[in-house]
């Protein structure tokens, strides 16, 4: 334990060493030495501070103290005179964590020393642990993260392998989200919603959108034509067998916000502007972010890509449709940015459609 002793009188210094000699005690006597020998002695516990020393205070140095990040957790006793209550107080205001009256009372002075150690001792004990059990939470949610990223994989892989005009398409999707949330948050009215570990989340829960897909019978998910209408209503149930399938995946708190916006985009991204969309028939704003960002990208990667049913569209083609649909099928705002960055969108859009071939 490292004790700095500040006083310009020799003899209470002499006198405060001889009942702290078991610490190892530095001394400055006056304000500038204190501050000193506190910039080479970085590790200083305990300061006994006189309030009454030349070229600089007590005071002055609770000041720099008060105010200097590093010696914020040096406890600081203020020596003071019997009849100066007033500087007591000061002191304590300024941050003193007690004060001692002079003449000097041996067995007062070593006990108020020894409960300031008890008290650091503690502080530093409570420290550890908190580190040790930030420690631990952060490894759990390192292992969270991994298990739902392998949980995630899985299930995507699962729906690619049985719908083969899925290839791609969740990368394409994926770095489609990025780009569309990285250029909306440049605008002031959706800075403050797509937080940077909002935009995150969008990106890796953009795979599941079609999660729901697992549910349905090879014979309408693979249908090389077009869907009957009881057909179609069968399909259309993939956005609530996403949902549910999402919701079981885990109730741990630090899952919530991600099942939470996997669930939004599973379940949501079939819905119109207009309310005439599935399952919910939300009208505007009703209809999460989440949706409305994912309708938008994933209208555009079936657009401009082949299915058995039929051929790709160019990107000029794909966005005049989407164009004709703005305020009906797609939120105009969104709809409007997407086409801002259309030159990154076809980038990603060609890129990966030409590494299927």
């Amino acid at each position: 334990m490292k004790i700095l002793i500040a006083d310009d009188s020799k003899t209470d210094v002499a006198i405060i060493s001889s009942i702290l000699s078991d610490y190892e005690l530095l001394y400055a006597y006056d304000g500038v030495e204190a501050l000193e020998q506190m910039e080479q002695h970085l590790n200083i516990d305990i300061i006994i501070l006189d309030i009454n020393m030349p070229r600089m205070n007590g005071f002055e140095v609770l000041e720099m103290i008060k105010n200097h990040p590093e010696y914020k957790d040096i406890a600081v006793l203020v020596l003071t005179n019997v009849d100066e209550i007033d500087n007591e107080m000061r002191g304590l205001d300024l941050g003193a964590v007690d004060y001692i009256r002079k003449p000097l009372n041996i067995r007062s002075l070593r006990k108020r020393v020894e409960l300031q150690i008890k008290l650091k001792n503690a502080r530093d004990a409570l420290a550890q642990q908190n580190s040790i059990l930030e420690k631990r939470v952060q490894e759990r949610t390192r292992e969270s993260v991994l298990t739902r990223d392998v949980t995630i994989h899985a299930l995507v892989s699962l729906l690619e392998v049985r719908n083969i005009e899925s290839s791609n398409h969740t990368k394409r999707t994926q770095l489609m989200m990025r780009a569309l949330c990285a250029h909306l948050r440049t605008k002031p009215q959706y800075s403050s919603i797509l937080t940077e570990g909002y935009a995150a989340e969008l990106f890796d829960t953009t795979p599941l959108h079609d999660i729901g897909k697992v549910g349905i019978p090879d014979h309408i998910l693979l249908k090389p034509g077009k869907l009957t209408d009881d057909e179609f209503e069968i399909m259309k149930k993939h956005t609530t067998y996403g949902v549910e399938a999402l919701r079981c995946m885990g109730p741990e708190s630090d899952s919530l916000s991600f099942i939470r916006t996997a669930a939004e985009i599973a379940g949501t991204h079939h819905e119109k502007f207009d309310g005439t969309g599935y399952p919910g028939g939300l009208v505007g704003k009703e209809i999460p972010l989440a949706g409305r960002l994912m309708a938008i990208i994933d209208v555009y990667d079936a657009l401009v890509n082949k299915r058995v049913y039929k051929p790709a569209f160019t990107h000029a083609s794909a966005t005049e449709m989407m164009q004709n649909e703005s305020g009906t099928h797609f939120d105009p705002e969104l709809l409007d940015a997407f086409f801002e960055i259309e030159a990154e969108v076809q980038t990603i859009a060609d890129s990966f459609a030409q590494a299927q071939t």
